[in-house]
């Protein structure tokens, strides 16, 4: 058998086969890696050449961001930052049919996007939105919903995680990609806002809970919350303004977060070992992703399995329509079992060229993915979102995933809309000058 061919074949029934029997993600990439290597080289150049990339895809500096930006999430959940934002929101939509569920939309959107983390505004804002929800007689599997289908905004409203990862694999900007998130993430909220609005026509409970919010409370409210979402603002600030890069305003981030909470006086000193532990571990298990798909991008390349893919979608469409649908398909099915950060890191390399041959820049085709896989996380069977939402709602996963359908259908429309209305994703970019 042709080497190229037996490396391909080992790497795809490896990975298919480990991930089938429930080996954990990093086995399954890296294992097979190091087989079909082996398989083509001798043994000890592959063992060499699969340590040397392991070592490599970890040694970046862009990739430092990644274990502040987790951490400043977990002093945000820790020092009072995310009950203040819930109150801003509560102002934002307060008068709206619906005002709870809106509420809980906005304030994912808000802790979103200075966490960064989708379990964590899950968590964190359900925890607090669901005794408020039951109260005003909301069905509890669909205030779950609710708060499932609009935390995963976060991760495409910047500071993300998951946009740095695609930066790395990519070789594009992260500043362009933060830039660009905004446009995808607003369609993600608009996309839950308009399916509330909706069930407020046929659910009584949605009717009656607008209330007015006396002018000098709400002012007082947006202005405990200043701080908070000033965040936001220092991060991308300084980005567009040169000043730090993604790293370094990650760094700035968790500075900020640890000040912040201290002056709330809901972050205590004896809080942090906890804290700390509990970043390593997320960032552990991101970085052994990194690492181990680096080699499996050395055995892809070696391969030439990219190239086979891109040959095999060009040769059985000739519209750039189609093969982008086959490629979204291929990637929904992916995300339904598969997180987005090992997803991008496998199927990047393999879509990526196919999608610059189509013309589509780098930029919008990540946002494309993300927003994709974005929708894995709420889906079914191994939607960690949606497991956490329905734990934090106090209610089972079935009844969930029945109000849930309606919301993924919405975003289902604004995944289209995101892929074929490239203005959403490019328009900000092309504003503040970021391209390259």
């Amino acid at each position: 058998m042709d080497p190229a061919m037996l490396a391909g074949s080992i790497l795809v029934i490896g990975i298919a086969l480990l991930i089938l029997i429930g080996a954990p993600i990093a086995v399954a990439i890296g294992l097979p890696s190091v087989i079909a290597l082996i398989a083509v080289l001798d043994a000890d150049s592959a063992v060499f050449v699969a340590a040397q990339r392991i070592f490599t895809g970890s040694s970046s500096f862009t990739l430092l961001a990644i274990p502040f930006f987790v951490l400043a999430g977990n002093l945000m959940n820790s020092g009072g930052i995310a009950t203040r934002l819930i109150d801003a929101a509560k102002v934002l939509v307060g008068r709206l049919p619906g005002s709870l569920a809106h509420t809980n939309v906005v304030a994912n959107a808000l802790f979103g996007s200075v966490s960064g983390a989708a379990v964590a505004s899950a968590a964190a804002v359900g925890t607090t939105m669901n005794p408020r929800q039951r109260r005003e007689g909301y069905d509890p599997a669909f205030a779950a919903a609710v708060n499932v289908a609009s935390a995963p905004s976060g991760m495409l409203i910047p500071p993300s995680n998951t946009l740095i990862v695609y930066s790395l694999v990519s070789s594009t900007s992260v500043a362009a990609l933060f830039v660009a998130g905004y446009g995808p993430g607003l369609v993600w909220v608009l996309a839950c806002i308009a399916v509330i609005l909706l069930a407020a026509r046929r659910r009584t409970e949605l009717r009656g809970t607008t209330e007015r919010i006396p002018l000098s409370v709400a002012a007082m409210t947006l202005v405990k919350a200043v701080p908070a979402i000033l965040m936001i603002v220092i991060v991308m600030g300084g980005l567009l303004a040169g000043m730090f890069t993604a790293t370094e305003s990650a760094v700035i981030a968790v500075a900020y977060c640890f000040i912040l909470g201290l002056v709330y006086r809901e972050l205590h000193l004896k809080d942090m070992p906890g804290i700390l532990a509990a970043s390593a571990r997320t960032t552990a298990v991101v970085m052994l992703l990194v690492s181990v798909s680096s080699a499996l991008g050395w055995a892809l390349s070696y391969a030439t399995i990219p190239e086979t893919v891109a040959h095999a979608l060009l040769s059985l469409a000739d519209s750039k329509t189609l093969i982008l649908l086959i490629m979204m398909a291929v990637l929904l099915v992916v995300g339904t079992f598969m997180d987005p950060t090992p997803a991008i890191l496998i199927f990047t390399p393999i879509f990526l060229p196919i999608a610059e041959q189509l013309g589509v820049d780098p930029i919008h085709f990540g946002l494309m993915i993300t927003f994709n896989l974005c929708i894995g996380t709420i889906t079914p069977p191994v939607g960690n979102v949606l497991f956490v939402g329905a734990k934090v709602g106090e209610v089972r996963v079935e009844p969930v995933i029945r109000a849930l359908v309606p919301f993924l259908i919405a975003l289902m429309i604004g995944l289209l809309l995101v892929m074929f209305i490239p203005q959403i994703t490019m328009f900000l970019p092309g504003v503040f000058g970021v391209l390259s």
